[in-house]
């Protein structure tokens, strides 16, 4: 019976009976040691199945994790804005402001030429967009982005770009411009200066300078705009053509010159002497004098020995002038070889200029020359041997200032 009961013995609770008695039951008679020592075995093979399983749907579960972590990153990162460009964890980041800005913006310059780009950076700089990314997308998603103008544009702080777009090619963004004509420039330099403000071509300027009646030209200019476009400021209007720009500065001339009660028929003459004054005189207390040295000039025919009327003629500087340009009689402009006033004024003169040709000083002076020509120092004589003692002035400056 003791053989028996032990037979019987409880089932442990990590066997199952099957694995006590094997497939062979004639094999596990009573008192038999080998067939426990198999069941024990077969419990340890069972128990390593069941740890590498263990460790399977842990490796499992944590790669299940990963994934979604990733892709919740991915929803996040794409409702902040950015996107995935799948590089080596390199990313692309496109922001944009989401309104319609606010006011504190300061004014942009768009030049002809400039691509969607280049005007990204502008605005970008300018505090107008948030990136230049969303600009560029803006603009390529606009099929009327290509038309915005050159120009000077006021916009606002902070803008949406589709807005920003938009607003460019609005002709209420862009604001007037000012442009500067200073006394004694040339009619090129006046034309330079134009399409610096406004962006115009020169030849375009050049182009409307040569059409008299579009600008309102009086017949006493011969059809040359030369010393009559006033210096001043002026307020230019977007898209306002060169025609009205230049007729702008020529209505000013008349209105100047009739303002002072000049006679029609004298204009030109007034013109061209006050240009020569403008280009000669360096202070304005000798404008009258220069003005009656001129006329006393004119009276006695002599020639008037303008060195700034030769450079103009040659369209050069006046520093680069030679003696051999002064002998040069196929220049007209050349006041050493030909009498009278040259043939249209050389410059745009002001108003001081003017009026010291309307009202001369009384003298007898026939002759000037600078004798500093850094503060412009001008001595004027009646006599020819008074004025080389003043020419020697000069020379005598020349060679303390020499190199």
């Amino acid at each position: 019976m003791s053989n028996q009961t032990e037979w019987w013995a409880p089932v442990k609770s990590d066997e199952s009976a099957t694995e006590l008695f094997g497939g062979d039951r004639a094999a596990a008679a009573p008192g038999a040691p080998e067939p426990r020592r198999r069941s024990r075995a077969s419990g340890r093979k069972r128990d390593e199945r069941m740890r590498k399983q263990r460790r399977r749907r842990s490796i499992s579960v944590l790669v299940v994790a990963l994934v979604l972590v990733v892709g919740a990153v991915y929803v996040v990162f794409s409702l902040m804005g950015g996107s995935f460009l799948g590089g080596a964890g390199q990313t692309r980041e496109v922001t944009d402001y989401p309104g319609s800005g606010r006011p504190g913006a300061p004014t942009v310059v768009i030049n002809a030429g400039d691509s969607g780009a280049v005007i990204a950076t502008t605005l970008h700089q300018a505090g107008i967009v948030a990136s230049e990314e969303a600009f560029r997308d803006a603009f390529d998603a606009n099929p009327d982005a290509a038309g915005i103008q050159p120009g000077t544009y006021q916009l606002m702080l902070e803008m949406k770009a589709e807005l920003a777009v938009r607003s460019l090619l609005d002709p209420k963004s862009r604001v007037s411009m000012k442009v500067t004509i200073p006394e004694a420039f040339t009619a090129e330099q006046i034309f330079t200066r134009i399409h610096e403000v406004t962006l115009i071509s020169v030849d375009e300027i050049r182009a409307a300078a040569a059409d008299p009646a579009a600008i309102g030209l009086p017949a006493e200019a011969g059809g040359k705009v030369e010393g009559w476009l006033a210096p001043s400021t002026y307020q230019i209007e977007p898209n306002t053509s060169p025609q009205n720009i230049l007729a702008q500065m020529v209505a000013k001339t008349v209105e100047t010159l009739t303002s002072k009660g000049v006679p029609q028929d004298q204009w030109h003459d007034v013109l061209t002497k006050a240009s020569l004054i403008e280009k000669e005189a360096k202070q304005h207390e000798d404008r009258p004098i220069m003005a009656r040295a001129i006329q006393n000039r004119l009276d006695r025919g002599m020639t008037l020995d303008i060195d700034a009327s030769v450079a103009y003629g040659l369209g050069i500087s006046g520093t680069q002038l030679t003696r051999e340009h002064t002998q040069d009689p196929s220049n007209p402009y050349n006041t050493y070889k030909h009498l009278g006033l040259p043939p249209t004024p050389i410059a745009a003169p002001g108003t001081v200029s003017i009026d010291a040709v309307l009202n001369p000083a009384e003298g007898k002076w026939v002759f000037w020359v600078a004798i500093d020509l850094e503060t412009g120092e001008t001595r004027f004589a009646e006599t020819h041997d008074e004025h080389q003692e003043n020419v020697q002035l000069l020379r005598q400056w020349q060679a303390e200032h020499a190199g």
